[in-house]
């Protein structure tokens, strides 16, 4: 049994054991383990107290673990996939009302799943066959190679400073300001101190980052994990990790998980939202055409290149791209995530995406897919643990996020800051990602700014060039796949309802 998961996840062959692939595993699910539970307080206005709270906390374990699982057996790569932060608020919103019209929750799944079609065609219609390799090329692979050299080498800089900033906003190391919009914490606050203050929260997370970052320094397997574990024991005293969520005494988080179960695939129960976009989910509000249709390509593109940036930049950061810079099985990963979109709009709910703390587990020495098969089946063990796993407090999680930050910043040697033509470009990729808190926006400004500043001087130098001042023809790197995509971010941007 041993050989034949050794040679079915390639495990010799890219240089790990199956020891280091369970550490990064545990790892990447202990980083993510806070999805459980924030996943079904974003989409639900309600939160605990809403009745269907268990029913989307199962969706999202199920989803999580199918996600990943078709990451691990058909891509073979250490990547783990739930619902995406952002747009489960996004859901939460559509829900809620706020774009004026009335969808109901099947009314959104439906919006997702459609969004789930337009990804599963793209990564599977081929559009033209390789010559070197003879391999057909889908569409989505297409849109990865039409993707400026500039664009694509400033990614995995971007994601890590964005991985780092969420790590830093939920361990309250970073705050919200009116004036300036973000700032330290306030340490000398004494109130901070007080159980549960946001200093408590500070401190617990840099205990953690201390722990990884020391273990790490002496190479000892696991210290990621040990981080989290010791900053999670440390944050009981402080007031940060409730002891009473462990005992399953608080609302909406309790240890009955065959009720939960069962309720969840009785769809006959007005409170599950499983296959729910089969209760009228087709049937959308009046007059909310032209918005759903916004609303499906907003689905469309956040998913689109959230997921490309994150394993742009996880895969380079484990050493698993081509000479061209592309993810090795980029194919099968745009399948495994196509498919994980439909399956969170049957299982009800928000869109399954590639997770950018999958990181964690490849700072820890994930390399294949038993990476993710680990974090896949603690997804599904995570049903009939829920007060467990809500226990671990979100700096915990958060200090495994800002130590990948430090690893994922050795990547910034690749971005070309010697000609401004790609140096621009490269640089609002990366700001824009980090203070977005997007990666999607910031893929987006920065394509945007390249296809402008190259299209500027391009005529430049072709009316320099006729007019005889230089001798040298102007060439540029553009594609018309850099047009299309500019186009659809243009859109994205400047219409109303998106």
């Amino acid at each position: 049994m041993k050989k034949k998961i050794i040679d079915f996840f390639e495990i010799q062959k890219r240089n790990s054991t199956i020891k280091t692939e369970i550490y990064a595993g545990i790892t990447t699910f202990l980083s993510m383990a806070y999805i459980l539970v924030v996943n079904p307080l974003n989409i639900l206005s309600d939160g605990i107290a809403d009745p269907r709270f268990s029913s989307v906390f199962i969706a999202t374990a199920l989803g999580s673990f199918i996600g990943t699982l078709l990451m691990a057996l058909i891509a073979k790569m250490p990547l783990a996939q739930a619902p995406g932060m952002g747009l489960n608020a996004m859901l939460g919103s559509i829900i809620g009302g706020a774009l004026g019209y009335s969808y109901s929750y099947g009314n959104a799944m439906a919006l997702i799943f459609i969004s789930g079609i337009l990804f599963l065609i793209l990564s599977i219609v081929p559009c033209e066959v390789d010559k070197t390799t003879g391999k057909k090329i889908v569409l989505r692979e297409k849109v990865f190679e039409g993707m400026p050299k500039a664009i694509v080498d400033s990614i995995s800089v971007g994601v890590g400073l964005f991985i780092t900033f969420i790590g830093l906003q939920n361990a309250h190391i970073i705050t919200g300001d009116k004036y300036t919009l973000v700032k330290l914490i306030s340490f000398n606050d004494p109130l901070s101190w007080q159980p549960g203050g946001e200093a408590c929260f500070a401190l617990v997370a840099l205990i953690g980052l201390l722990v990884i970052g020391t273990l790490s320094h002496y190479k000892i397997n696991g210290a990621i994990i040990w981080g989290i574990v010791i900053a999670t024991i440390a944050a009981i005293p402080l007031g940060v990790a409730d002891i009473e969520t462990l005992l399953g005494n608080n609302p909406g988080i309790a240890w009955n998980f065959k009720e939960s179960l069962v309720n969840f695939f009785d769809i006959t129960n007005e409170n599950s939202v499983f296959l729910s976009m089969f209760k009228g989910g087709f049937n959308f509000p009046p007059g909310s055409l032209l918005t759903s249709i916004m609303l499906i390509t907003s689905f469309f593109l956040i998913d689109m290149f959230d997921t490309m940036g994150t394993l742009i930049g996880c895969c380079r950061n484990a050493g698993l791209t081509d000479e061209n810079g592309k993810p090795v099985n980029y194919s099968k990963m745009l399948y495994a995530d196509s498919g994980a979109t439909i399956t969170s709009s049957l299982l009800g709910t928000s869109t399954i995406s590639t997770f950018v703390e999958s990181s964690t587990g490849i700072s820890a020495g994930g390399r294949t897919g038993l990476t993710a098969l680990t974090t896949a089946i603690l997804f599904l063990v995570a049903i009939f643990l829920l007060p467990l796993f809500a226990f671990i407090p979100s700096p915990a999680a958060a200090s495994a996020l800002i130590y990948v930050g430090v690893i994922m910043m050795s990547n910034i040697k690749n971005v070309d800051f010697k000609h401004v033509r790609n140096a621009l470009p490269s640089f609002m990729t990366i700001i824009i990602m980090l203070l977005s808190y997007s990666i999607t926006d910031g893929i987006g400004i920065g394509i945007i700014t390249y296809f402008f500043l190259d299209s500027i001087i391009y005529i430049i130098d072709l009316i320099r060039y006729k007019l005889g001042i230089t001798n040298k023809k102007p060439k540029t790197e553009m594609t018309i796949i850099t047009v299309i995509v500019v186009i659809l971010f243009l859109i994205y941007f400047l219409m109303p309802g998106l």
